[in-house]
């Protein structure tokens, strides 16, 4: 039964973290009908605050390494090791890969902006961004499916076992 916590913990973890590019990616139309001034005093001003030592830096390493335990203790059994491995590459791929070659350098270029003064490729760093917490969105969404679904089948074969005895 420890173990059954522990996922749901893991899980917790991961829609937290789903969540915060799910936030993103439902702002997105309204973003992109920003002015550059707007845009980038949005960015240095309310997103420097979602990554570390705020709450989306310590949510992406936690949940990344709560699933990297689900699938260590799960790898006896296929089940148990694959689904939570699947979740892990999707978590991996999320961060640090898309994350560092989409959205990091978006920040540098927008936290090395000092209004008014408005860097003409403005508009690729905001194309990268968004693209960048749109795939991490989807990935993250992949990641948490996984999870949820392994402790479903956990939890149908514990209520096969008590229904069978």
């Amino acid at each position: 039964m420890p173990i059954m916590l522990f996922r749901t913990f893991t899980i917790l973890l991961v829609a937290l973290l789903t969540g915060l590019a799910f936030a993103h990616v439902l702002e997105l139309p309204a973003k992109m009908q920003y002015e550059a001034a707007m845009y980038i005093a949005l960015q240095k001003s309310l997103y420097v605050q979602w990554g570390p030592p705020n709450v989306g830096g310590v949510l992406e390493p936690a949940a990344i390494i709560a699933t990297a335990l689900i699938a260590f203790f799960g790898r006896n059994n296929k089940r148990g090791l694959w689904l939570p491995l699947g979740a892990l590459a999707a978590l991996l791929t999320a961060f640090p890969v898309v994350f560092f070659v989409l959205v990091a350098p978006a920040n540098a270029g927008f936290m090395a902006t000092t209004l008014p003064s408005i860097p003409v490729n403005w508009t690729e760093f905001r194309a990268n961004w968004e693209l960048g917490h749109v795939i991490r969105f989807g990935l993250q969404f992949s990641a948490l499916s996984l999870l949820v679904l392994l402790l479903a089948l956990d939890a149908k074969d514990i209520a096969d076992i008590q229904r069978s005895a």
